[in-house]
C-alpha cells in the first residue's frame, strides 16, 4: 500500500502543534514521545557475545510465533546476529536499568563486557538470556531485510522463558517502571 499526501501542512485548530521538517531530527523528536519497551538483545557465544538495549522488538505473529526486531547496520550487534544465526530477546524490568544501560553502550562497556553483573544461561539456539528477565525468548534469524541504516531481523521462536514483574518503558530519553 502506498500512501500518497498531497498536503503536509497539518491543519489543527486551537493547538500548540509545531510543523517541523520531515528530516532525522524531526523523526527523532516525534519517537521521543512513544514509549516503548525496553528489551535487551543477545547474541553470540563466549568472549564472542554482544548485544543491544532496544525498544524496536516487538511480536510478527503469534501464530506461527515469530518476533522482529530493528537493528542498527553499523551496531556491533547485528553482525553477530548475522554470524550465529540466533538471538536472545530479554524484556527487562525496572531493577534492569544499569544492565539496560550496559547494553545501550553507557559506560564505554562493549562486547562480553555488557554482561557484567548478572546472571546468564544458554538458550536451546545457543543465545544467551538474561536469568531473572521479564520474559526471555529464544530466537533464530528466518530472515534479516536490509533497509536504510537499519536491519529488520525476522526470527522464529523456539521457547519463551516467563519471569516475574513489569517490563521496563523507555520515553523521552528516560526509563519508566511500571508497578
Amino acid at each position: 500500500m502506498n500512501a500518497h499526501v498531497e498536503n503536509t501542512r497539518f491543519n489543527i485548530r486551537g493547538t500548540t502543534a509545531i510543523e517541523q521538517p520531515a528530516d532525522a531530527d524531526a523523526l527523532k523528536a516525534a519517537l521521543r514521545t512513544l514509549g516503548g519497551g525496553v528489551s535487551i538483545i543477545t547474541a553470540g557465544e563466549g568472549e564472542a557475545r554482544t548485544g543491544a538495549t532496544v525498544t524496536s522488538a516487538t511480536a510478527l505473529s503469534v501464530e506461527p510465533a515469530r518476533m522482529l526486531v530493528s537493528l542498527n547496520r553499523s551496531s556491533s550487534t547485528w553482525p553477530v546476529v548475522e554470524r550465529y544465526g540466533h538471538l536472545g530477546i530479554n524484556i527487562v524490568g525496572s531493577t534492569h536499568e544499569v544492565l539496560a544501560n550496559q547494553f545501550a553502550g553507557r559506560g564505554g562497556l562493549r562486547g562480553a563486557d555488557r554482561y557484567r553483573g548478572a546472571d546468564w544461561t544458554t538458550a536451546v539456539s545457543g543465545a544467551p538470556l538474561l536469568v531473572d528477565a521479564v520474559a526471555a525468548i529464544d530466537c533464530v534469524v528466518e530472515e534479516a531485510i536490509e533497509r536504510h541504516s537499519h536491519v529488520i531481523v525476522i526470527s522464529k521462536v523456539l521457547a519463551i522463558r516467563l519471569g516475574a514483574g513489569h517490563s521496563l518503558l523507555y520515553q523521552d530519553g528516560r526509563y519508566h517502571a511500571l508497578s
